[in-house]
């Protein structure tokens, strides 16, 4: 790093620029982007590969609380990289970093092990001895004289990490020439700032320096030009942005506690395989182009606003998530799935409407103006309640929870745009151009009413065997083969076992060729597979060996895929689904519950909404572990989707009944009984539901047939959280309603 001549006060406010910011500053000063990934969506590690890095934790018998430390500062550094990364513990002195979709493992790999201490230290001591010397041999131009802990006892060191507040990267004026050159701003925390203050004006007044030391180098050595007293300052010098944007993370992050010493570092191809992203691609476009033929064919007209719709929400959730650098991972695929439903939904309950004003003797025009007016309520409520839901996933969770979040909050504000405003102008544009016949609309067609009400206890029997034969599953696995459900290793952790094949193997080919022989040999259980760029290693990890079945393993790898037996390591490897990322899911999932319920009933008004919304989304939580739990469904990150899936839909759907149940009370309420109300508004919504259900439906299909295998048990559990949400919505949540108002009534009766 380049030396600097001076240590001034920052102009302005201190404050962290964005990377929009970045770019308009760049642009401004005739530097190019063209180096930076803004070319590509980045992607998790499930979808792209990315670098593996395990430490090894030199000091010895240390404390948990170091180890979280460590553990946690390495986080902050990895999300300066990726939202969607990994840091566990794995063995008793061992720490893995996982980070998807980076361009540069080298840097990666010396950023995340800096140890990122920062000192400012006087130029002399209080006995007048040079605390450094320049010396241009040494990277920073200068070298310490003595060490920090001298330093530190006998006063030299004025500050260190610990007393900065904040510290960012930003663009700041050059004093000497026009150009604006990037920095690192400092805010210091109230208790050094008249450290500090003392400091500057006493290296001022003798015309000295103080010397910036960071990662076991000087990154500058300023003479002081003026008193610091506000606690604001900039260290100047950094060759390009990103450079002081790395200086930035690593020292608010501080320093690494404990000592780490690298074991292996490795970059690794995609978990599911190389060809896994580009067969969801096109099994996405698929299912799109269906769901454009469906609605076509059952909206007309409208179907054909619909697919203009669809088609404009899908090219601006890419864009979306490509302008806001948002990490693709199949979690975040769950989130777009789900979009594309609560797209799709929203025109389904306009166009319902519309065909039901026309239906009631309407105009054309008048039923769609009717139509999008009446059709608001319900898809304003529905969406605000899913985007509460993810806005708390986003805050609370981390990793794949956070990226679901993301994409889910993306999606409903895009959907809603493309619903009531794109799809709104362009019925009107099409009547405008002449298309006016009710036939090109349609009308809603009378029915005979489907008495759920009276049957309202068989679906509370059904819900609860269903229940209760989980529970007594999970009871039965639990007693016999130790765990309740079938985790993943992403939960357990497992044996890890690498070998060098003797060629090139992609994670595909693994998948085909390798796996299932070891599949069969450890009793069908599940393999996850590693590949290692640049080598001809693979990792498969598997359940945990005993020491039988890793010499079982090593002889198959041997006689069927000529490994040679030396090159074979195996290690126990952890859970990559830490316990606090779990915790923080199971929190993030309960308190966005509660958000919902106080939301629905400010809009009810009633209790009685709120409280069976909940509880039905708990019923759909609990069949969802049963299904787990007999068919034997890997509990993974798949899992997470799923349940995440289902707090989204289902209350969309819900909310969508209840309105119409709310509506209906409105005019019917002294004409018919509270139940008949609850079967009219189900029935009135049940076109709605099913059609809503489908269109999702055939987007997970075409990922199920079109995909690849790698992909299939994710999209079976996103058709299982769907399935769920439809049933609970239609047969379990309103009359749960219904089961509430009649306690209500025999209270007051």
């Amino acid at each position: 790093m380049k030396k600097v001549k001076f240590f001034r006060k920052l102009r302005s406010t201190t404050a962290k620029i964005t990377d929009t910011k970045q770019k308009q500053e760049a642009t401004a000063n005739g530097e190019s982007t063209k180096d930076k990934d803004y070319q590509n969506i980045k992607l998790g590690l499930d979808l792209s590969g990315g670098v593996s890095i395990t430490y090894h934790i030199k000091d010895k018998n240390p404390s948990d609380k170091d180890v979280n430390d460590t553990i946690a500062k390495l986080e902050e550094r990895a999300e300066s990289y990726t939202t969607e990364y990994s840091v566990y513990k794995s063995g008793d002195d061992r720490i893995t970093v996982e980070i998807p979709g980076v361009d540069d493992p080298n840097k990666v790999l010396e950023d995340l092990g800096s140890p990122g201490s920062l000192y400012f230290i006087a130029q002399y001591d209080s006995d007048g001895n040079a605390n450094y010397t320049q010396d241009t041999s040494v990277e920073g131009g200068y070298k310490l004289n003595y060490d920090i802990d001298t330093l530190k006892a006998n006063g030299s060191v004025i500050l260190d990490g610990n007393d900065v507040k904040d510290a960012s990267a930003q663009y700041d004026q050059s004093s000497s020439t026009s150009t604006k050159e990037p920095v690192v701003s400092l805010k210091l925390k109230d208790k050094a700032i008249d450290t500090w203050a003392d400091a500057t004006k006493k290296a001022k007044d003798a015309g000295q320096s103080i010397g910036i030391y960071y990662d076991d180098h000087f990154i500058s050595v300023p003479t002081v030009s003026a008193v610091i007293s506000d606690g604001n300052c900039v260290i100047n010098g950094m060759k390009d942005y990103d450079e002081a944007t790395s200086l930035a993370t690593f020292i608010r992050v501080g320093a690494i506690n404990l000592q780490l010493e690298e074991l292996e570092s490795n970059v690794v191809g995609a978990q599911l395989g190389g060809t896994a992203l580009t067969n969801a691609v096109k099994a996405a476009i698929i299912g799109i182009i269906l769901i454009m033929i469906f609605m076509i064919v059952l909206y007309g007209i409208l179907g054909v606003v619909a697919s203009i719709g669809l088609a404009l929400y899908s090219m601006l959730t890419v864009l979306f998530i490509y302008w806001f650098e948002i990490t693709l991972t199949l979690p975040g695929i769950a989130g777009i799935i789900l979009g594309i439903g609560m797209a799709v939904d929203a025109n389904v309950i306009v166009f319902a409407r519309i065909r039901e004003e026309i239906a009631g003797g309407k105009s054309v025009l008048a039923a769609v103006n009717e139509g999008y007016k009446k059709a608001l309520s319900a898809i304003l409520d529905g969406q605000v309640t899913t985007f509460i839901a993810a806005l708390v996933l986003m805050v609370l969770g981390s990793g794949t929870v956070k990226g679901f979040a993301y994409t889910l909050m993306i999606s409903i504000i895009l959907s809603l745009f493309t619903a009531l405003f794109i799809a709104k102008y362009l019925t009107r544009a099409f009547y405008g151009v002449g298309v006016r016949a009710e036939k090109f609309y349609g009308k809603a067609k009378k029915r005979k009413v489907i008495r759920f009400v009276q049957n309202r206890v068989k679906y509370f029997v059904i819900s609860g065997v269903v229940i209760l034969a989980g529970i007594g599953g999970m009871i039965y696995f639990g007693a016999t083969s130790g765990n309740a459900l079938n985790y993943s290793l992403e939960f357990v952790g497992g044996t890890s076992t690498t070998a060098d094949f003797g060629k090139d193997y992609t994670a595909a080919e693994v998948e085909k060729d390798i796996v299932p022989s070891v599949s069969k040999l450890l009793g069908n259980s599940a393999v996850q597979v590693t590949t290692v760029q640049g080598s001809h290693d693979v990792t498969l990890k598997t359940r945990t060996l005993s020491l039988d079945e890793r010499q079982d393993l090593a002889a198959l790898l041997e006689k069927d895929f000529n490994v040679d037996a030396s090159t074979i390591e195996t290690q126990s490897i952890s859970s990559t689904i830490s316990g606090e990322m779990r915790t923080n899911a199971v929190k993030a999932v309960i308190i966005s519950c509660i958000f919902m319920l106080l939301y629905i009933w400010f809009r009810f008004k009633d209790i009685r909404f709120a409280s069976s919304a909940i509880l039905a989304l708990v019923h759909d939580v609990l069949v969802v572990v049963t299904a787990y739990a007999l068919i034997r469904i890997s509990v993974g990150s798949t899992f997470i989707a799923c349940i995440l899936t289902i707090v989204g839909y289902s209350i969309n759907a819900t909310i969508v009944i209840f309105d119409r149940i709310r509506e209906n009370l409105r005019y019917y309420s002294k004409k018919m009984s509270f139940g008949e109300i609850v079967d009219a508004s189900v029935n009135q919504t049940l076109t709605r539901s099913i059609n809503t259900s489908l269109t999702t439906l055939i987007t997970l299909l075409a990922l199920y047939f079109f995909g690849g295998v790698t992909t299939k048990d994710f999209v079976l559990a996103m058709i299982l959280g769907i399935a769920i949400g439809t049933y609970s919505s239609i047969f379990f949540c309103s009359m749960l309603v219904d089961f509430w108002n009649d306690k209500q009534q025999t209270k007051t009766a």
